[in-house]
């Protein structure tokens, strides 16, 4: 059986962290977990780019078009919801949810969701870098992992 898996070795290729504005204090801390895990596996800082969006509900569409420009070889999409006293978190986190999923099916670059569903500010500072590690660092090994994997397989 041939068995395909992805490595942590560091890809050529730009990779581009879309980033929500929303929720800065914790988005800022997956952003600097997600630059720290790119560069701890070799990607240097200028193989890196940040775009700032207003919320979680905007990255989908700033995923699209960085995914479609072909100047990268994987996207990372990071933002939190917490959950309120109204249903726009439900409206929010699944919209986000819903298209960032769309954009690696369409555009075939792997778009990795990073966004934090939360009900509480404690819970997300805990996987921001506090308790439950930074879920930006993982992303972006979640990213190297996809693109090693994705040129390995037939017809990449």
């Amino acid at each position: 059986m041939i068995i395909h898996q992805g490595t942590l070795s560091p890809p050529a290729g730009r990779f581009a962290i879309v980033a929500a504005r929303f929720n800065q204090e914790i988005v800022a801390r997956l952003v600097e977990g997600a630059r720290t895990g790119l560069a701890k596996h070799g990607l240097a800082d200028d193989c890196m780019e940040l775009a700032w969006v207003p919320g979680s509900f905007e990255i989908p569409l700033a995923a699209l078009g960085l995914a479609e420009s072909g100047k990268y070889a994987a996207i990372i999409c990071l933002g939190a919801v917490i959950r309120g006293d109204t249903d726009h978190y439900d409206y929010v986190a699944s919209g986000a949810a819903t298209g960032i999923a769309q954009v690696a099916l369409k555009t075939g670059v792997p778009v990795i969701f990073g966004v934090l569903t939360c009900d509480t500010e404690e819970q997300a500072l805990d996987r921001a870098g506090g308790k439950e590690g930074n879920k930006g660092f993982d992303a972006a090994l979640a990213a190297i992992e996809m693109v090693n994997l994705l040129r390995q397989l037939p017809g990449k």
